[in-house]
């Protein structure tokens, strides 16, 4: 972790965090840019203690896989973004959210998720965490009274995503923080992917961490993966020394100077992203080919108006459902987009697109049954095409969109 209050400064805006926070200019060089220090060992100017553990307080940097210069002054810019007094950066958005779970439950202890997520948290908290000990239980998180009905003395963790990947769906993240903490829950964390810092700040609303995959926005050029943890200083002084250091999955200097970069134009990216979106969302509500679109950003959506308290920008993600077989309209996508790219992955300045099915990712990932399955059916239909709305022109966006529709 790092922490430089001269690229830091409270009375900037997000524009000027962007591009200025946790990028000094080199003392002995004077470069301008943040050098790429990709050494994996380091000459410490006093003698360290051999293991993380006897570190006697020393503040330099001993090995990489504990502490690196480019990976640091990551960790200060997306501090300084999400307005959290520390961060941890990790290998990829999965690693982060491994390492903040793993990290902070024990065998015994309860998490609550919700019903529909990431399927890489999805699968994780399904497969891996029963066989530690840990019980995981999914709950409708657009539904404070489900998530009250879910806690249990052992809860421990409740886990938000918002909007909710591949659904859309928003979750009210001041109410349900506030409901955790007054029943006992220690942490809430929140996956705000999609959402980024520009539009949404979870720790302001009462949460505990922020996850970020960066492989997504704030990164934002598709060829760099990595994942970040935020929170409180304390916090997250205890979590590293276990998830960088024994958990070892860290992040590459060289990601984080790609990154690095890809975060300076963040803001205004963000506002692009979420001009094209609104603008690919009003025509496919409109083409007669397509059924039904959820963007929070349109009015259409069924909590747009928590979407407008919540979000500061809608950003660039939506899905929707077409009258035709959706595997039928996939298949002319393959053969016939020329500019958007059929793919999966999100958040890059290119526009990528992706068919789910219904019960397919339902069978792989979710295994809903009963009412979680018709909840989940009411809202997919038989599946959505996800959209990464990049920052091409939004005319060409939609043209290329209506080659396959």
């Amino acid at each position: 972790m790092a922490d430089d209050t001269r690229t830091n400064h409270p009375g900037w805006g997000d524009a000027s965090l962007a591009i200025h926070a946790g990028e000094p200019v080199d003392p002995h060089t004077r470069a301008s840019s943040p050098n790429l220090v990709m050494s994996a060992t380091f000459a410490p100017t006093e003698v360290p203690g051999f293991s993380a553990r006897d570190g006697h307080g020393y503040e330099g940097y001993v090995y990489a896989r504990v502490g690196s210069p480019t990976v640091a002054q990551l960790e200060t810019k997306l501090a300084a973004l999400e307005r959290a007094e520390a961060a941890l950066c990790y290998a990829s958005g999965v690693a982060a959210g491994h390492a903040l779970i793993m990290g902070r439950l024990s065998a015994g202890d309860h998490i609550i998720l919700p019903e529909s997520s990431y399927v890489g948290i999805a699968e994780l908290t399904r497969d891996t965490l029963p066989r530690f000990g840990v019980q995981a239980s999914f709950a409708d998180t657009t539904n404070p009274a489900a998530v009250a009905a879910a806690i249990r003395p052992e809860t421990k963790m409740l886990w938000i995503e918002s909007p909710s990947n591949p659904t859309m769906q928003v979750s009210d993240i001041r109410l349900l923080a506030d409901l955790a903490h007054a029943r006992g829950v220690r942490d809430v964390a929140v996956d705000s992917t999609f959402a980024t810092p520009l539009a949404t700040r979870p720790l302001e609303l009462g949460a505990d961490f922020v996850v970020h995959s960066l492989t997504k926005y704030i990164g934002g050029h598709g060829d760099a993966m990595g994942g970040a943890v935020l929170g409180r200083k304390a916090d997250l002084a205890a979590l590293g020394l276990e998830t960088t250091v024994h958990f070892g999955g860290i992040l590459s200097p060289f990601n984080a100077w790609l990154i690095l970069r890809g975060a300076g134009t963040l803001p205004l990216r963000m506002e692009a992203h979420q001009a094209r979106a609104l603008a690919v969302a009003q025509h496919l509500e409109a083409h007669p080919a397509v059924k039904r679109v959820f963007y929070p950003g349109l009015p259409s959506h069924p909590q747009h108006a928590l979407a407008r308290a919540q979000m500061k920008n809608f950003s660039g993600m939506l899905t929707f459902q077409t009258h035709e077989s959706g595997p039928a309209v996939a298949a002319r996508m393959v053969e016939r987009l020329q500019m958007v790219h059929f793919a999966v992955s999100l958040g890059h300045h290119r526009s990528l697109i992706c068919w789910i099915g219904t019960n397919d990712i339902n069978t792989s990932s979710f295994r809903h049954d009963g009412p979680a399955m018709t909840r989940f059916r009411d809202w997919m239909g038989d599946g959505v095409f996800r959209m990464s709305v990049g920052i091409e022109d939004a005319e060409d966006i939609c043209a290329d969109l209506d080659l396959c529709l």
